[in-house]
């Protein structure tokens, strides 16, 4: 078998393109190739340190992106840390309404969330009880009569005295009876349109629990009351003083109260009453609190921090986050312009567990880095 030979012709067709993808190839390596080496990434700018312990920043260093400064507040001073608490019903605005007799609820009129006013029914009961007041009344006239009769029969010396008095004694003993059946129904009333007889609630307010239900027997000397009734806007905060801290807090003194569900919020309060005996047992003492609450944020069972404050010494306030520690000092970073940030050396009158008061150094308004010090004093370390 001959071998194939390439024709001329067919070698040029083939050449020619192949020459021509080959010098577009070299031209575009050509046009797109840098005149210089590769460029590599953007070096940071490094931060230009003084002499006075303090570093500047050009505008625009991504290194402040890792600051946060803020101003400082001038607040009141702690007198001591926070007590633990509780919030709870003011008692002096809180009514637990219970059965005044046994019966069975026929109708609940008022439900948990509702708002009252003072004389509102909150139900309707059936009251065998008052058939006794009924019948009370009923031998009291009896008796009535009786003393009538008798004295009529001791004027003509009919009677001997003593059978006056006793009919006397019977009078009197009747009417006790009255007077204790219609106390036992003082907070029950009739109500129009309605069977039974209503249960009232003696305080106006908001019904924040409710126990009864249609069909049920109620009794005066049940374990949980039927109705709570009481006035969200003012609340109690119950919380517990050591002994060695009973020297620094007083009636009347202010506090500040803190609860998870707010934690950037402060709620004004007062001390109302300090316990006089200590609990054997923690070697506490009671301490109750009333507080504003307006606005309804706060509620009963409600866990609580109370702070209390001496009104007449304010000073600025800083976290601990921006607070360094070398030694027996403690510095802050204050900005002293726009990227410049000084070292500065301060005296703390209070430390807390999040938070501190400047006694001297610094001057409530001045921005402080609260976030990235450690960062900023590695770097004067460093250098």
């Amino acid at each position: 078998m001959k071998p194939l030979k390439h024709s001329p012709l067919l070698q040029k067709k083939v050449l020619l393109p192949l020459g021509i993808a080959g010098a577009l190839a070299v031209a575009a390596v050509l046009v797109l190739r840098p005149a210089g080496p590769p460029a590599g990434p953007a070096p940071l700018a490094k931060p230009a340190l003084n002499t006075n312990h303090s570093i500047s920043f050009p505008p625009g260093a991504p290194q402040l992106a890792y600051l946060r400064i803020e101003a400082a507040p001038e607040l009141p001073v702690p007198l001591l840390e926070p007590l633990a608490g509780r919030v709870s019903y003011d008692e002096n605005r809180t009514a637990r309404i219970f059965a005044p007799t046994s019966g069975r609820v026929l109708k609940v009129l008022a439900q948990a969330g509702d708002t009252v006013k003072a004389g509102a029914p909150l139900l309707t009961l059936d009251v065998p009880d008052y058939a006794d007041l009924r019948k009370a009344e009923s031998d009291r006239e009896t008796k009535r009569s009786a003393l009538e009769r008798s004295k009529a029969l001791y004027e003509l010396e009919v009677v001997a005295r003593k059978d006056l008095e006793a009919s006397q004694n019977d009078y009197r003993a009747a009417e006790a009876e009255v007077e204790r059946s219609r106390a036992r129904l003082r907070n029950l009333s009739p109500l129009a349109g309605e069977s039974g007889f209503a249960l009232r609630t003696p305080l106006a307010g908001i019904v924040t629990e409710r126990q009864a239900s249609p069909g049920v027997e109620v009794r005066p000397d049940g374990a949980a009351p039927l109705f709570v009734v009481s006035d969200p806007r003012s609340l109690w905060v119950m919380a517990e003083l050591t002994e060695k801290d009973l020297g620094k807090l007083k009636v009347g003194q202010a506090v500040s109260i803190a609860v998870d569900a707010y934690p950037e919020q402060r709620f004004p309060g007062t001390v109302e009453a300090i316990g006089d005996v200590l609990d054997p047992q923690s070697r506490r003492v009671p301490v109750r609190c009333a507080v504003a609450n307006p606005e309804r944020r706060l509620k009963p069972e409600m866990f609580a921090r109370i702070v209390p404050e001496n009104p007449d010494r304010r000073l600025p306030k800083v976290p601990n986050t921006a607070l360094v520690t070398e030694g027996l000092h403690t510095y802050l970073f204050v900005e002293s312009e726009p990227g410049v940030v000084a070292r500065r050396e301060v005296v703390l009158a209070f430390r807390g567990h999040d938070s501190s008061f400047v006694e001297s150094g610094l001057k409530a308004g001045e921005r402080v880095v609260t976030a990235g010090a450690l960062l900023l004093n590695a770097e004067l370390a460093g250098n």
